[in-house]
C-alpha cells in the first residue's frame, strides 16, 4: 500500500505539492504510488531554473527501468530551483519521494490548486 500524507495535495497524473517555507513557493515531486509503478528511476530530466509553466504542462521527464514518463505542474509559476541531486542519485525518487526525492521548487502566482485532490480523494483514485 503507497504512502500518501495527509498534509500534501495530489494530481491526477501523480505529482504531489507539498508546501516550503515560503507560502508563494511549493515543491513538486512523484508520489510514492508513482515511483513504486515506475520502478527503479535511472533518469530524471528537469526544466531549468526560470522556466514559467502554466497548470498540466510538462516540465520533465522521468525515465524506469520499464517506461519513460512525462511529469506534469500541478500548478501554474516559475521554477525557482531544482533538485540538482537527482542528475547523480535518481534513486532517491524511489527511496524518499517525499523528502530527498523532490523534483522541483515552483513561485506559484495563487496556491488555490482548486484542481489538487486531497489525500482522501487521491486514495480513491489509486483505488486504496
Amino acid at each position: 500500500m503507497a504512502n500518501i500524507p495527509a498534509d500534501l495535495r495530489y494530481t491526477k497524473d501523480h505529482e504531489y505539492v507539498k508546501p516550503s517555507d515560503d507560502p508563494n513557493v511549493m515543491i513538486v515531486g512523484i508520489t510514492d504510488f508513482a515511483q513504486g509503478e515506475l520502478g527503479d528511476v535511472v533518469f530524471v530530466d528537469l526544466p531549468k531554473v526560470g522556466r514559467k509553466l502554466g497548470e498540466h504542462d510538462v516540465f520533465g521527464t522521468i525515465e524506469a527501468v520499464k517506461a519513460v514518463s512525462e511529469l506534469y505542474s500541478p500548478l501554474a509559476g516559475e521554477v525557482t530551483e531544482i533538485n540538482s541531486r537527482l542528475d547523480g542519485e535518481p534513486s532517491l525518487v524511489n527511496s524518499d519521494p517525499y523528502g530527498e526525492g523532490w523534483m522541483i521548487k515552483v513561485k506559484v502566482a495563487s496556491t488555490d490548486g482548486a484542481s489538487l485532490l486531497d489525500a482522501e480523494a487521491y486514495k480513491k483514485q489509486i483505488g486504496q
